[in-house]
């Protein structure tokens, strides 16, 4: 991705150091301790939400698909713009065989077909702007889903959420830092996102976080 491109700063940080140490740093640490969110009740969204044939948008180091472990026969799409994403998720999951497609969610998708489940985990927070901006991320996906397609994910909260002390230095950091983009996000503003691409939302904040799940793509 270039360098210029608004999406360059929320994906830069994922080289392969920091994949390498990815899953003891923040699924380990970062969501139960900091966020408030042990990734248990994630991994059972998964389970509950995944398809016959699935999209991962921001598949991070594959850790969400492989713990939920996929029907066989499940096919698989890893979509991200950045390609040590791509190489990391891809090997963890090569015994599903994985399509990866370097893409921007922000952007038009190249995809062929629909899907009948896609995830957005842990990637609106990392999106530029307020929420209205990122609401493109989610008419992108809605376009290559089936129409009983379902979108499910989870996002780090703005400063309107119940964040602990820590959680809020955090917060505030990875946005002076440019791998977040969020302090605006709250629950309402991420409900009418999707309710102008699906027509059946559900949103529940625990924590730092905000799940979600959209069905009925417009």
């Amino acid at each position: 991705m270039d360098r210029d491109d608004p999406s360059y700063k929320g994906q830069a940080g994922y080289n392969r150091f920091m994949l390498a140490i990815y899953d003891p740093w923040v699924i380990g640490f970062m969501a139960p301790v900091v966020w408030k969110d042990p990734i248990q009740p994630t991994v059972a969204r998964y389970r509950r939400h995944l398809r016959r044939r699935h999209l991962d948008v921001g598949p991070g180091t594959g850790y969400l698909i492989e713990k939920a472990e996929p029907a066989e026969g499940t096919e698989i799409t890893l979509l991200d713009p950045n390609p040590n994403v791509l190489a990391r998720s891809s090997r963890r999951l090569a015994a599903l065989h994985p399509v990866t497609v370097e893409a921007d969610v922000m952007k038009p998708l190249p995809l062929e077909g629909r899907f009948d489940s896609a995830a957005l985990s842990f990637v609106l927070h990392c999106l530029r702007g307020p929420m209205s901006d990122k609401a493109v991320a989610i008419r992108n996906i809605a376009a290559v889903l089936e129409p009983d397609g379902v979108l499910f994910g989870s996002t780090v909260l703005g400063t309107e959420a119940r964040h602990s002390r820590a959680a809020r230095g955090v917060l505030r950091a990875f946005n002076r830092q440019g791998a977040f983009d969020n302090l605006g996000d709250t629950v309402e503003g991420l409900r009418q996102v999707l309710e102008a691409s699906f027509g059946k939302v559900e949103v529940e904040g625990t924590g730092s976080i905000a799940h979600f799940s959209a069905t009925g793509p417009r």
